[in-house]
């Protein structure tokens, strides 16, 4: 039963590790961007499911948690783009209490694991428990956020779009790359390069929100008008 299952697997991780720096690379807001995008979340889902799956036949507790918060990231992220003007729904309410349940899980976990003898907690040590329950945490935040808002637009929007569909890829690299070194030639590991493709998609969501950032401090600010009815020929006058 597990042989279809991690084949599903493997095969929805490698088209998403493709279809996704396919969509990096494509031009934001493009048709070919959007088509990769697509193919990058339905392949994502399916690696994250069958791994949450295998994880649950093996009982591998730590691999359950990063399964469940790929399909989080990459499912919020997916909605986000979607929507234009993102207005708070069930669905973000039920996004932000499981970004705050495995927030938990995970920081729990890495502090029972700084406190064991051992020093793991599931065969992982307290760093990764902290890590990504930091960054749980602080995706649990946005989506609170939007609640209390009612919603974002404009580059708030692109930019969460943009963090968490790149922590999603991170995520799948990293499972590929720094977890399994040993599929991989040793020269590919001696020079850092499985290091740089891990964490590849982390430096391009650098690059991409500090130039978002760049560009919307460098255009004039519009001007809020206090009705409707104002018309902007009115404020000129």
């Amino acid at each position: 039963m597990r042989t279809p299952i991690l084949t599903l697997h493997i095969c929805g991780g490698i088209v998403g590790l493709l279809s996704g720096a396919a969509a990096v690379c494509f031009r934001k807001g493009s048709r070919p961007h959007a088509e990769a995008g697509k193919v990058f979340v339905a392949s994502m889902l399916t690696m994250a499911a069958a791994g949450v799956t295998l994880a649950v036949m093996k009982f591998q507790p730590g691999n359950i948690l990063g399964g469940a918060l790929t399909m989080y990231f990459v499912g919020t992220s997916w909605m986000t783009a979607k929507r234009r003007h993102l207005e708070a729904s069930i669905f973000d309410w039920s996004a932000f209490l499981l970004a705050l349940l495995l927030a938990g899980i995970e920081l729990r976990w890495g502090m029972e694991a700084a406190m064991s003898p051992s020093g793991l907690k599931y065969g992982y040590p307290p760093g990764p428990y902290c890590f990504m329950g930091s960054v749980a945490l602080m995706a649990g935040v946005g989506d609170l956020r939007i609640i209390v808002r009612n919603g974002i637009a404009g580059n708030q929007r692109l930019a969460r779009h943009l963090w968490r569909m790149c922590f999603a890829l991170f995520i799948a690299s990293g499972s590929v790359f720094l977890a399994r070194q040993h599929l991989f030639p040793v020269f590919m590991r001696k020079t850092g390069m499985l290091i740089l493709l891990s964490v590849a998609p982390l430096l391009v969501m650098i690059y991409w929100l500090i130039r978002m950032r760049l560009s919307h401090a460098g255009k004039p600010k519009t001007i809020r008008h206090a009705h409707p009815l104002i018309s902007p020929s009115a404020h000129s006058a």
